[in-house]
């Protein structure tokens, strides 16, 4: 098996996430006692979200750049970060390591493209869901179009994550919350929703929906296995 970094603790609910469902996979796929080769940098998600919360990027590249480095030198392959809002600091990372970084949002549009899914609602905190860049590079790696975005279900989002998910703290409220507006995305014209955060499946059910969802914590930690076991 090969090694693979995992940037996490972006936050430390979401990053346990993917720590069981990368084993779960190379467990079903080998078998046995078998588990995934896996080294963590968990960072104090605190000082992150200071520097995403006031639009500072580089602040926030550093932070990766400094896990990248450290994963590196202990011997991982390969890299995940553990969070979609990250997707900006990409570059930066990668041109600081020597090994590759697999993308959230390429692995997310290789999944609807060979879904052939034509139309999505992409639902996420409000440094995905109204990014210009995010959502171009959804749309060229899926060929799907978007609904456009919607300000005030991203602003109810942020403040579901940064105040409650994050922490941990998993309330009825946002349950019902997720569960009507989602119902409601469902009357669009559109064919599936993806949920481009880490920590929005703690207060939805995927596999009970209205619409199919496509869960990127799925997705990528399913990717992740993948480099695992490759």
């Amino acid at each position: 098996m090969k090694k693979l970094g995992l940037i996490g603790g972006l936050s430390w609910s979401s990053t346990a996430r993917y720590y069981e469902l990368i084993n779960r996979a190379v467990q079903r796929q080998l078998g046995g006692l078998h588990s995934a080769t896996l080294l963590i940098d968990s960072l104090d998600f605190a000082d992150v979200a200071r520097c995403t919360s006031s639009n500072d990027w580089d602040c926030a590249a550093g932070h990766m750049i400094g896990a990248a480095k450290r994963l590196e030198a202990g011997g991982a392959e390969g890299l995940l970060i553990c969070a979609n809002s990250l997707h900006k600091v990409i570059p930066q990372v990668e041109s600081s390591v020597g090994i590759p970084i697999i993308n959230i949002i390429d692995e997310i549009g290789a999944k609807l493209k060979a879904d052939k899914v034509k139309s999505v609602a992409l639902v996420g905190t409000s440094n995905v869901m109204t990014d210009r860049d995010y959502r171009q590079k959804l749309v060229s790696t899926s060929g799907a179009s978007l609904l456009p975005a919607d300000a005030e279900l991203a602003g109810r989002i942020d403040r579901m994550v940064y105040e409650e998910l994050a922490a941990g703290k998993v309330t009825r409220d946002a349950e019902r919350y997720m569960k009507s507006e989602l119902t409601d995305i469902a009357k669009e014209d559109v064919k599936a929703v993806v949920l481009a955060c880490t920590e929005l499946a703690l207060v939805v059910d995927v596999h009970a929906n209205v619409l199919p969802i496509y869960d990127s914590t799925i997705i990528h930690a399913e990717a992740g296995a993948r480099f695992v076991l490759s």
